[in-house]
């Protein structure tokens, strides 16, 4: 499916939550949006697929709908996570729930809704859409944080922290620019521990590795 930037995610989720009401006109969707929406927004989505249009309505396609019901789901998500757990006021939880929306990978999205109890609505009372788990009423949060070591040849994960041994083998990890955000590559894991980020290949003992701690990419 085709990617899409932030902005051009905004402009989704308010043909989404115009939908919901019914209206489907580019005045009611721009009344539904956070930012200042322009004609050729709809143009852009338009052209990669994610609308069409009927007369004076803009209609989700297949791939566009699919996309803003992730979008919607994920930012009402945030909201209920701020508004229950964190306990912020609305101007709060909205700012944040817009930033949380876009780093939320499927794996921490699925621990956060199971976390909540699944929850159906956002705090406004809109309808969050179920996803996967929501089906499959998942009861028990996996981790999404893992030990280095416990990665298989090819697969790949970003840096969340160390917890090493010594501070003197923190700073030879440092030294080689493995820092907290940087996507790692494993190469193999025996007999030793090679991995591979940014332009450095870098071969690990299993009890280093073991102390690594990283955010799994999705394939």
């Amino acid at each position: 499916m085709q990617t899409t930037n932030e902005r051009q995610d905004e402009v989704l989720e308010a043909i989404w939550m115009a939908a919901e009401k019914k209206e489907y006109t580019s005045e009611a969707i721009k009344k539904n949006c956070t930012i200042d929406l322009l004609d050729s927004d709809f143009i852009d989505l338009e052209k990669i697929g994610f609308l069409i249009k009927s007369g004076d309505k803009i209609l989700f396609s297949k791939d566009g709908k699919s996309l803003a019901e992730q979008l919607i789901r994920r930012h009402r998500l945030a909201e209920v996570l701020v508004h229950t757990i964190l306990k912020l006021k609305n101007a709060q939880m909205e700012e944040i729930a817009c930033k949380v929306e876009h780093t939320l990978l499927p794996e921490i999205e699925e621990s956060i809704c199971t976390l909540l109890g699944h929850p159906e609505w956002a705090p406004d009372g809109t309808p969050i859409p179920p996803g996967k788990c929501c089906g499959e009423k998942l009861r028990t949060v996996s981790s999404v944080v893992t030990a280095l070591s416990e990665l298989k040849p090819g697969e790949n994960a970003k840096l969340m922290y160390i917890r090493p041994s010594s501070h003197s083998q923190l700073h030879q990890l440092l030294s080689f620019g493995l820092n907290p955000g940087v996507t790692v590559d494993v190469h193999q894991t025996s007999p030793a521990f090679c991995i591979k980020f940014e332009n450095t290949e870098l071969a690990l003992d299993k009890d280093t590795a073991s102390n690594i701690f990283v955010l799994k990419t999705k394939p």
